[in-house]
């Protein structure tokens, strides 16, 4: 499966921003580089959440285990082009699929282990996939059994430790297996390996299909940003089902040669003894967490974290006295990453300034003609703010603006929806971003706002509308919204806005979460927090005015402070 215009491969290999690159190709030449070098290690506390011992694998293990995976799934019958479904938290089984799918030419669309019946349905609706690949429970999700409850018949349930196997050893006989059915069916680099799932204004999660080559043009952005290097170590916090961590660490590893120790689900102490005892030479943490262990010297001091270079956040805003902190008290730079599974990528690091206002706050307008820094992002996106209402191209400080992004990194459109609208008529993304020039001269971006009302849980994207078209039908209520509201540890939850029948007794937050469960919703999608309007605040089109819930909630939550 190819996106992109042959005029558009063309053109950007001519530029040198896309070449031959796949993500088992740069797999097997550290597997002969470097064979021993670690590639991948689990949690060690994986028995307690999957009932496994923890895996540790170099790239030549890696490499023969992701071979071996790979022959598996060929004898189950999946073919080159074929979608797989992937439900797996951060183990090792999941960097293995990714490279499994990569060397037969499968795309593996990830979905996170919190997802229920409602989000896998709509995934399967959209790429009908051929089978899925889990693994029975994970920290008491039962996946296996939501699989097979939840989806087709027509869809395969393919098990870790039952139907499919992790064995590192090399076999004559697979690679002679693999090697013929590459020579058949190759994988190019312009192939689309992943779908991942992005929440939108339209109320469901979007697919977004990318290819190596879209993959490996956002891991030069990270590779740029935080200075990786060969045998660099990193910490994977965050699910592997996106850009976070498909973009930052994934591909990079594969690109240099480093090595991805998994954490999930965020424990704090078990994250710091990480850094610690793997020797981290780089991770990504959210602000929530940074601003906890910025608070907290006697915490940090515990732990040897010598070898950790810089800390790398975003998908919120960071605090200035955060980033001073870690600068002044424990000597780590803090960079700031803004990105999305569609191709925006954004960093703001000491290079582009050292005042911690700065570096929290805006990003350098890279791709916008402007030669201040020494970049190759800089050269191979491009980036520009239009007036909402007008279109109008702004230039100058004081405005607020649409960001819209184009070039290396940005994908070709969501998967079986209509696009007229997500692009420009010259081909700019439309990010849904509010930001706004600033400095003398304006070589930066603040960010302003969101066109699009996600709200961000703990770094899960979630799309309120998904959220409201559920609660429609609900009991004793005349209509209901969601909006997000402020948690020091997650950064936002949500709450339920609900206008109830004049006749009828209020609907209780446990009700609420009851009619949302019944219908299959994942639990980090329930609504954490209950507030009874007499009305709605609505545009002049009927639309709930989203911004203007938040606000009443907040001032609510002040006042009962």
């Amino acid at each position: 499966m190819i996106t992109s215009s042959v005029q558009r491969i063309a053109d950007y290999r001519e530029r040198g921003w896309w070449g031959d690159l796949t993500l088992h190709g740069m797999l097997r030449q550290h597997a002969q580089s470097n064979p021993d070098l670690l590639a991948v290690a689990d949690q060690p506390n994986r028995q307690a959440l999957t009932g496994d011992d923890p895996v540790r694998l170099s790239f030549s293990e890696l490499n023969h285990a992701s071979d071996n995976l790979a022959s598996q799934l060929l004898k189950a019958g999946i073919k080159s082009g074929d979608a797989i479904l992937v439900q797996l938290p951060n183990i090792a089984e999941l960097v293995m699929a990714y490279l499994a799918a990569s060397k037969i030419g499968v795309i593996i669309s990830p979905a996170a282990v919190q997802y229920g019946a409602h989000e896998l349905q709509h995934i399967c609706a959209t790429i009908n996939p051929v089978a899925i690949l889990t693994i029975e429970q994970f920290n008491g999700l039962p996946l296996a059994v939501s699989a097979r409850q939840y989806l087709p018949e027509s869809v395969g349930v393919l098990i870790f430790g039952e139907d499919i196997t992790v064995d590192s050893s090399s076999y004559a006989e697979v690679q002679q297996q693999l090697a013929e059915h590459e020579k058949h069916y190759p994988t190019g680099a312009d192939d689309i390996l992943t779908i991942c799932w992005t929440s939108g204004t339209t109320g469901t999660p979007k697919g977004v299909p990318r290819s190596h080559n879209m993959w490996f043009a956002t891991s030069r952005c990270c590779m740029e940003a935080a200075d990786y290097r060969l045998g660099d170590r990193f910490l994977n916090i965050f699910p592997m089902v996106n850009m976070g961590s498909v973009g930052a660490f994934l591909y990079p590893s594969m690109m240099v040669g480093c090595s991805i120790i998994l954490h999930h689900p965020l424990d704090p102490a078990l994250f710091l003894a990480q850094l610690q005892d793997e020797q981290i030479t780089f991770t990504v943490a959210p602000p929530a967490v940074l601003n906890q262990l910025a608070k907290n010297e006697a915490m940090w001091n515990q732990f040897n974290f010598s070898q950790l270079r810089s800390i790398g956040s975003g998908s919120a805003p960071l605090a200035p006295w955060m980033i001073e902190t870690f600068a002044e008290k424990y000597g780590k730079d803090v960079l700031n990453f803004y990105g999305s599974n569609e191709g925006i990528s954004l960093f703001c690091t000491p290079q582009h300034g050292s005042d911690a206002t700065q570096r929290a706050t805006m990003f350098p307008r890279v791709g916008a003609g402007i030669d201040s820094w020494d970049s190759e992002v800089n050269s191979m996106v491009f980036s520009k703010v239009v007036d909402v209402e007008t279109g109008e191209e702004i230039t100058e400080t004081g405005r607020v603006g649409e960001l819209l992004f184009d070039g290396a990194t940005v994908f070709d459109g969501y998967l079986g929806t209509d696009n007229s609208e997500v692009f420009t008529d010259d081909g700019f993304f439309r990010t849904g971003d509010l930001v706004e020039l600033c400095g003398e001269p304006p070589n930066f971006y603040q960010i302003a706002g969101r066109c699009k009302d996600i709200i961000n849980r703990g770094g899960m994207k979630i799309s309120p509308m998904e959220i409201d078209i559920l609660l429609e039908g609900l009991p004793n209520s005349v209509e209901a919204a969601v909006c997000a509201y402020k948690d020091e540890r997650l950064g936002e939850k949500i709450c339920a806005c609900v206008v109830s029948s004049p006749e009828a007794q209020a609907p209780t937050l446990e009700q609420i979460v009851q009619h949302l469960s019944d219908r299959g919703i994942a639990k980090c999608k329930l609504p954490e927090r209950l507030e009874i309007f007499a009305a709605l605040p609505r545009n002049p089109l009927g639309k709930v005015q989203r911004f203007l819930l938040e606000d009443q909630v907040s001032q609510r939550i002040e006042e009962a402070q």
